[in-house]
């Protein structure tokens, strides 16, 4: 078996998402491979009320990042951190859009071989009930998933 050649990685900029960031980067310069940061966001409108009450009702199971601004600081944070895990040739990519359709299409675009997530919300009731990044695309992705334990 050869080794990844691209990697992609999704972050919303949380602890938890930085860590499979950190992850990420690690394996990505382990196996020479192009390390692609993921960062899922929808424009700013000017009532957001139906985001915020999903945030007061999911609270940190809540992954969607709104504004262009925050998702490229977002990507920006994760390349510096990836570099530091030892990632070599890395690409940030902020795109507007839900973060498992944003990953599977940056995955099929890019024809990337392996996705890296976090676990956050894989076990918890919400996540559960009402689905969660890593769950959804584990079940959709066309190639190797790996979860990264991110939570305690």
């Amino acid at each position: 078996m050869s080794a990844y050649r691209t990697v992609v990685v999704g972050t919303d900029g949380s602890e938890s998402s930085l860590r499979a960031v950190g992850r990420a980067g690690a394996l990505a310069g382990a196996c020479g491979a192009r390390l692609v940061i993921v960062c899922a966001y929808l424009p700013p409108r000017g009532d957001d009320r139906e985001v915020q009450r999903a945030r007061e009702v999911l609270g940190n199971e809540a992954y969607q990042v709104i504004g262009s601004a925050p998702a490229e600081e977002t990507v920006r944070t994760a390349t510096e951190q990836a570099k530091a895990a030892g990632a070599g040739d890395v690409h940030p990519v902020a795109v507007v859009g839900s973060p498992v359709e944003t990953l599977l299409d940056v995955v099929a675009r890019e024809r990337a071989d392996l996705l890296v997530v976090g676990n956050r919300g894989l076990n918890s009731l919400k996540g559960r009930l009402l689905g969660s990044v890593p769950a959804d695309v584990t079940r959709r992705s066309a190639v190797d998933v790996l979860v990264v334990h991110t939570t305690d």
